[in-house]
């Protein structure tokens, strides 16, 4: 494996739009990381990624084959979660950390597996990628919160509302095939690891879910086109969490929150934060500090893990993958129940 000082070589199966426009240039302004290798779902098209987006690797057209390389010290997962476990089990047992995109995996099984690899290479370093909705404010959220801004919170309300799968006649797109993407549901897995990050464990859900246009170019789509979320926290707080992919007109992503002492309001499209006391005449909005600010930073942050693996932890770990997937999955399984299920925490 590469030291500290010497220059990481890095391995990127899957090289979709997310990897191409984001992780490659930004890869590409660290110092001392190289890439020297990319698996694409063809040859032909890790060959013609290759040319257009990183000359200087060679393209593979078998994963296992790119994983297995001696002089790789990362193994970059860009697939959908159809592969991220059984590649990054892989990658983990051939002595290559892993950074995998997300979500972390096609249902929480393969998740709890690919945390407890993680667990039995401790000197690898793995992480998932974050989502960018909340990044911006999200430690100034969190400070909020720690002020007791709004004394002791009782009910969240979140909607992610957009109107992408409207058109019944477009074909399937790959996030509605669940042999792609398992039992993740449009962004349900974002906001629940954004919300468990800003206010804790969720232990309880209760799901209704429906779909509009069960059939797309004769193929049968099982991953719903809206779906409602009742849940509970270990905090005591109560919510709902409405998702649609088809609501025309609509671009709302937005949380409130409120407590015995005030509300917040987050809109993620604009990072926007609206907030009030209960002294307060009305709720205005609260300007981010300057200092508080987070901006994308992902692949640096991994890479200076990698450096040095025994004094940073990348966030979101694989243990946050795992935790987020509980919730998806518990969905999942409320839907299949018809009933209310507990998460362990």
């Amino acid at each position: 494996m590469a030291s500290r000082h010497s220059k990481l070589k890095i391995g990127i199966v899957g090289a979709g739009t997310v990897v191409k426009t984001r992780h490659l240039p930004a890869l590409r302004k660290i110092p001392d990381v190289e890439v020297v290798a990319i698996c694409n779902s063809s040859y032909e098209s890790s060959e013609k990624c290759c040319t257009e987006y990183a000359p200087e690797a060679t393209p593979y057209g078998n994963w296992a084959e790119l994983v297995s390389l001696p002089d790789i010290d990362i193994v970059w997962i860009g697939t959908p979660p159809y592969l991220h476990s059984t590649v990054a089990l892989s990658a983990l047992e051939a002595g290559k950390h892993v950074f995998t995109q997300a979500r972390m995996a096609m249902n929480l099984s393969e998740a709890e597996e690919m945390f407890a690899a993680a667990q039995r290479n401790p000197h690898l370093v793995t992480m998932v990628c974050p989502p960018p909705h909340g990044l911006r404010g999200s430690l100034f959220m969190q400070k909020l919160l720690a002020e007791d801004f709004l004394g002791h919170p009782h009910h969240l309300r979140l909607q992610s509302l957009s109107g992408a799968y409207i058109n019944p006649d477009a074909p399937p797109h790959w996030r509605q095939r669940d042999e792609l993407s398992g039992i993740n549901v449009l962004t349900l897995g974002i906001y629940a690891e954004v919300v468990q990050r800003w206010f804790g464990p969720i232990t309880h859900v209760f799901a209704h879910q429906k779909m509009i246009n069960p059939v797309r170019y004769g193929y049968e789509i099982r991953i719903p086109d809206m779906v409602t979320v009742l849940c509970k926290f270990e905090s005591g707080m109560e919510g709902v969490m409405e998702f649609s992919g088809v609501a025309l007109f609509e671009t709302s992503d937005r949380l409130q929150v409120f407590g015995n002492q005030g509300m917040l309001s987050y809109d993620f499209s604009t990072d926007r934060i609206i907030g009030g006391r209960l002294e307060e005449k009305d709720a205005s909005e609260i300007d981010i500090p300057p200092e508080l600010e987070q901006r994308w930073r992902v692949e640096e942050d991994f890479i200076a893990a990698v450096r040095s693996p025994a004094s940073i932890q990348p966030q979101p770990s694989f243990a946050v993958g795992v935790q987020y997937m509980r919730v998806v999955q518990a969905v999942a399984d409320s839907v299949a129940l018809g009933s209310e299920v507990q998460i362990a925490v």
